[in-house]
C-alpha cells in the first residue's frame, strides 16, 4: 500500500456516521478488506468505534494509521491538549499519528496561534505523532507554517474530487511539501453518470467512485471515501489497482465544475 513521506496509507477510511455496533462492524470488514488507515474526529463521534475496531481486529498498534481533529469548541487557552487527551482515552491508545485543526476558527474569533501553538504542544508531548489542519486556505497555511516554524505541517485534508479539483490549493501544498488529503473524494455518489466520467470507468473495467479515488492517488493524494458496506468498502479499496495514463488525467481534469458539496456559513474564504 502507497504511503506518503510521513507514513499515511494513501488510502484511508472515512469514519463519518459510522457508529454504533454496525460502525465498528464495517470498520472491521475495512480492516480485514486491508485498510490501514482510519480517520476520525472528535466531532464524528465516532472515536470510541475506531478504538473498538483497532482492538477487535488484534492487528498491533503500529500498523493502523490513526488520524482525529480537533472540533472549534477545543481551540481556546489551556482546552486543546485536555481535548485530545480525551480523545485518546475514548480510541485507548496513547498516542494518534495525526491530529488535525478540523476548522480554522471562524472570523479569528480565537486566533490562529491560539490553537496551532497548543498543537505543536501536543505533539512535542507525544499525544500525537504529526500534526496537521484541515479546510485550510493558502493564507492561513502560510500563517500556520510562520507559527510552527521548524515543525512540519504533516497534512492538509480538504475536499476533493472530479468536480472540485482545487488545483490552486493543492499545487501550493506540492510547492510547499504539504501533503493533502481528499475527502469527499467521490463526491458521496454524484458522479455516477457522468457523460465523460462513465464512459471512462467502462474503458478502464472500473466503475466511477474507482475512477475518482484512483484520480486523487495519480495526483498524490491521500483519500477517505467511507462506507458502511462491505463490497463498496472492497470496490473502494480496489480503486488502488486502477491506472491512469496522462491522457486520462487530461480527460478527468475538464469536469472541473469547483462544485463544493461541504460548506458550511462558518468556512473561510476559499481559494
Amino acid at each position: 500500500m502507497q504511503k506518503n513521506k510521513h507514513g499515511m496509507p494513501l488510502m484511508g477510511l472515512g469514519t463519518y456516521g459510522r457508529r454504533g455496533a454496525e460502525g465498528v462492524a464495517a470498520m472491521l470488514a475495512a480492516i480485514e478488506i486491508g485498510y490501514r488507515h482510519l480517520d476520525t474526529a472528535q466531532s464524528y463521534d465516532t472515536e470510541r468505534e475506531c478504538g473498538e475496531a483497532l482492538r477487535q481486529s488484534r492487528l498491533p498498534r503500529a500498523d493502523m494509521f490513526i488520524t482525529t481533529k480537533i472540533d472549534m469548541p477545543n481551540f481556546g487557552p489551556g482546552k486543546l491538549i485536555p481535548s485530545l487527551r480525551r480523545s485518546l482515552d475514548t480510541i485507548g491508545v496513547d498516542q494518534v499519528d495525526l491530529t488535525l485543526i478540523h476548522w480554522p476558527s471562524p472570523h479569528d474569533q480565537v486566533p490562529l496561534p491560539v490553537y496551532v501553538e497548543q498543537l505543536a504542544e501536543a505533539q512535542a508531548l507525544g499525544l500525537t505523532r504529526t500534526i496537521g489542519v484541515s479546510n485550510f486556505t493558502i493564507a492561513l497555511l502560510q500563517q500556520t507554517r510562520t507559527i510552527l516554524g521548524a515543525v512540519p505541517i504533516a497534512n492538509n485534508q480538504v475536499e476533493c474530487h472530479p468536480y472540485l479539483q482545487n488545483r490552486k490549493l493543492v499545487d501550493f501544498c506540492a510547492s510547499a511539501g504539504i501533503p493533502v488529503t481528499a475527502y469527499q473524494p467521490i463526491a458521496k455518489g454524484t458522479l455516477a453518470g457522468d457523460p465523460v466520467l462513465e464512459p471512462l470507468a467502462a474503458g478502464k473495467g472500473c466503475t466511477v467512485a474507482q475512477l475518482a479515488i484512483a484520480y486523487a492517488f495519480a495526483r498524490g493524494l491521500a483519500a477517505i471515501p467511507t462506507s458502511g458496506k462491505p463490497e463498496r468498502l472492497a470496490s473502494n479499496f480496489a480503486a488502488q489497482d486502477v491506472i491512469l495514463t496522462p491522457e486520462d488525467m487530461a480527460t478527468i481534469a475538464t469536469v472541473d465544475r469547483g462544485t463544493r458539496r461541504i460548506n458550511p456559513t462558518t468556512a473561510p474564504a476559499w481559494d
